[in-house]
């Protein structure tokens, strides 16, 4: 049987302990290297190829897990990596599959969750935790609530009219990243103008 690689990151060695004692439990999943910050995520990942990166968000000082996810996914777009964290808010989650994510755990998942997370996430499938799948389906269900920082920020700037150039300008990005987010925009609140996204963002405006 082939062992299922694992990169553990978390700058809270007892976390990592412990995780990786769970894990040597189950002869299919082996523990090949240890992270305590984001940095050496994304060194390690590169140096160990694991199948899979258990992530926490949060690193202290230096790179966050979100950044590492990012990197991570920049380096290798088909590293599987699973964040294992306290965090549930909205803004966590979405910011988090956003990065490129494939799964979501939170630290009180029972160990079969965990195993079974892993096993998915090697093999191309996205695991949530129960309270993290729960709040997603919730979250697609109202379509305004899932963009993302950068998004919501692009949104707003419709409203005043702006060219594609004058928003890649103002958010100090390119044109072709500011068409990028407006499709992922259309997409998310299921319009397909200019026009009908703007009408959305005035309505969002209108129920704060």
């Amino acid at each position: 049987m082939n062992s299922i690689t694992v990169l553990l990151v978390d700058d809270h060695m007892v976390v990592r302990s412990g995780l990786r004692a769970l894990l040597s439990t189950e002869p299919d999943l082996e523990v090949v290297a240890e992270a305590a910050s984001g940095e050496d995520a994304v060194h390690l990942a590169q140096a160990f190829s694991p199948a899979v990166v258990v992530m926490d968000l949060a690193m202290g000082p230096g790179m966050d897990g979100l950044e590492a996810i990012r990197r991570i996914r920049d380096l290798n777009g088909r590293q599987a990596i699973l964040v294992f964290t306290t965090y549930d808010s909205d803004a966590d989650i979405v910011r988090a599959v956003d990065a490129g994510a494939m799964g979501y755990l939170l630290k009180d998942a029972a160990p079969e969750e965990i195993f079974a997370a892993i096993r998915g996430a090697a093999v191309g499938r996205s695991v949530m935790s129960p309270p993290v799948a729960s709040r997603l389906f919730q979250q697609l269900r109202n379509p305004d609530e899932v963009l993302t920082p950068r998004e919501a920020e692009l949104l707003g700037l419709l409203t005043e009219g702006l060219s594609n150039r004058e928003l890649g300008r103002r958010l100090f990005i390119s044109e072709a990243t500011v068409k990028t987010h407006l499709a992922h925009i259309y997409a998310k609140l299921g319009v397909d103008t200019r026009a009908a996204a703007i009408a959305t963002a005035i309505r969002r405006e209108g129920m704060r």
